[in-house]
């Protein structure tokens, strides 16, 4: 039987360390490991009341080139939505997943506005998100993939709006963490967990900051609640 470069490269790292791959003793503190995540200092720029977590947030987001906007509920959406893309002269077309959070807003209320479903093709000027989370410590958004919100809006549009409702704006990363594996288990997690910090940049180039390098040139985070 064959052994593969993956089993031969763990063998030998098994080897130096004198462990066998059977022993109950390391299999139990893996298990326990598991089942109780050790947690991460957290600085106490992270451990702060929701109001200053989300003035936090709003701050460093805008430190790295988002702009954001606050709402009291989601019947205020289509209207702050609107609102944006008139004021960047952008055309009133919007892709959006299939996010029941999204959803529930109004969108018939603007009817300037047109909404498009699905995934981007790559020829859409705006798309909109519903972040699973925000960090209030840099300023992150966290995205969760599948049909609700697709991976293609969160990069593939120039410019990508962004929703978060405030209470799910936590101080730092392991709370993100630890609210998904509440919400989903320890053992489902989607197909990817990307963090947005900021639209897309890049300074390969003679050190010169270029935003859209890689993904939207702009992001606005709207936060609701």
């Amino acid at each position: 039987m064959t052994m593969s470069g993956k089993t031969a490269i763990l063998g030998k790292i098994r080897g130096s360390l004198g462990a066998d791959r059977d022993d109950e003793t390391r299999r139990r503190t893996v298990a326990e490991r598991i089942a109780s995540p050790p947690v991460g200092i957290i600085p106490a720029r992270g451990q702060l009341p929701l109001e200053d977590r989300i003035a936090l947030f709003r701050a460093m987001a805008e430190k790295y080139n988002a702009t954001t906007d606050r709402i009291d509920t989601l019947d205020r959406l289509p209207a702050a939505v609107g609102e944006f893309l008139r004021a960047h002269n952008l055309p009133a077309v919007l892709r959006m997943g299939a996010d029941p959070r999204l959803a529930e807003a109004p969108w018939s209320s603007e009817n300037t506005l047109e909404i498009r479903h699905g995934a981007s093709d790559g020829l859409d000027l705006v798309g909109i998100s519903h972040a699973f989370g925000g960090i209030a410590e840099t300023g992150t958004l966290a995205l969760l993939s599948g049909a609700d919100n697709p991976v293609t809006i969160s990069f593939l549009p120039e410019q990508h709006i962004v929703v978060v409702a405030a209470d799910a704006i936590g101080g730092d990363l392991e709370t993100v963490f630890a609210r998904l594996r509440a919400a989903n288990g320890k053992a489902t997690m989607p197909r990817t967990l990307n963090f947005i910090t900021g639209p897309s940049r890049s300074a390969d180039i003679e050190q010169k900051l270029l935003l859209g390098a890689h993904g939207p040139k702009a992001l606005h985070i709207i936060v609701v609640g």
